[in-house]
Order: structure tokens, then C-alpha cells, then sequence
């Protein structure tokens, strides 16, 4: 599975486009901002896009679904919790295949209710629920600092050590990191009880 990390608009988004390199089937992840650079490498490297996939339903992750969906005839995915509109709704343990590709899906409530990592070839699209160094805001409407504890340490931080994380943002100091690296080097995953972490979170 090939990534293409495009940064896009100005709250430094990152969109994607996975690429099956033996079928040139494809699916983009949250696109939102400077579609044609987008676009642009669907057709740079002549791809077919199966799937447009949102790791939650912000807007700044969604707003490009339309356009790119006409664009390609892409079907949407979103979790089963979004509210926004979609084709296709996926829950925790579904896997998402294209070409000879394939996705799991991780839902990590916290950021959002409907906020989804995916993890597949070695690699984890963490959207907001985990950044380089940092993790998602839990202030907005549907955002839990305490279901957010439970997915950063009872879900994100049993995946593999060694699984390449592509976060929702280019916050941190690489624009890419690993689950284990996050582990020893990011403050957010420092071990702490849930009640050290409500505060933490509400504090900061």
C-alpha cells in the first residue's frame, strides 16, 4: 500500500490517498481542502478510487467528500455514528479492501463519537484521535476526555509498536511517527489513571 500525504488548507490537514500498487484501486481519507492537488495524483498515477473514508465527521475532514466523490465515483464510509451523509457505514472490527489492500477499522471515540483509526500493511491513520506529540481536542460537541482515555489506552496503545502512524494533522515535529515512539515520547500517552487524565486533559 502506497501513501500519499498531501498537507492541505490552512489548518494543516492532511489528506490521503492509499494507493494498491499491484490493481491501482484506491481510496482517499478525509479529503478536504486543494482537491485538485488531490485529484492530481489519482490521475498522475492512474488511479481508480473506490472508496472516499472519513476518520470522523468534522468538517474540515469532510468537506471535499462531495466533489471528490463526483469527481471519482467514490462511495463515502464514515462510522456508523457519524450524522453526516454517506453510501457506505462501518463499526469496530470491519475491514475496508480495495485492490488487494485491506484497512481495519478501529473506532476511537473521544475526539468525536464517530472517530475511527485505521490500521492495515504496517500502517495506522489515526486521524484526530492521535497526533505527533499530542492528541485531539475533546471540547467540541460529542468529544469525551474520558471515552478518549479509554481509546488511547485501551485501544491505541496495545497496537503493534512498530505500526507507522500517519496522523489528521502535521502538528507535531515529523509528519509521521510510530505507535511506539508515541508511547515513550508523547505526553498524551504517558501512563495515567483515567482521573489523572480528566484532569490533565481539562487543565491543559
Amino acid at each position: 500500500m502506497k501513501v500519499h500525504q498531501l498537507e492541505v488548507g490552512n489548518m494543516q490537514n492532511f489528506t490521503y490517498v492509499l494507493e494498491d500498487e499491484q490493481t491501482s484501486e484506491a481510496v482517499i481519507l478525509d479529503p478536504s481542502w486543494d482537491l485538485d492537488n488531490v485529484l492530481g495524483v489519482v490521475e498522475k498515477n492512474g488511479l481508480k478510487v473506490k472508496y472516499v473514508i472519513n476518520t470522523h465527521h468534522h468538517f474540515d475532514h469532510t468537506i471535499g467528500n462531495d466533489a471528490i466523490a463526483k469527481a471519482t465515483g467514490a462511495k463515502i464510509v464514515q462510522h456508523k455514528a457519524s450524522t453526516l451523509k454517506n453510501d457506505m457505514t462501518v463499526s469496530d472490527g470491519d475491514t475496508i479492501r480495495f485492490g488487494n489492500s485491506e484497512l481495519a477499522v478501529v473506532h476511537t471515540p473521544g475526539h468525536s463519537k464517530d472517530s475511527i483509526c485505521l490500521v492495515g500493511d504496517g500502517k495506522v491513520f489515526s486521524g484526530d484521535t492521535l497526533f505527533v506529540g499530542n492528541c485531539g481536542r475533546v471540547d467540541l460537541p460529542g468529544g469525551s476526555a474520558r471515552e478518549l482515555y479509554q481509546s488511547l489506552f485501551g485501544v491505541v496503545a496495545k497496537l503493534d509498536d512498530s505500526l507507522v502512524m500517519y496522523p489528521g494533522h502535521n502538528y507535531g515535529g515529523s509528519p509521521t511517527s510510530t505507535i511506539g515512539r508515541e508511547k515513550k515520547t508523547n505526553f498524551v500517552m504517558q501512563p495515567r489513571t483515567e482521573e489523572e487524565f480528566l484532569g490533565f486533559m481539562s487543565s491543559d
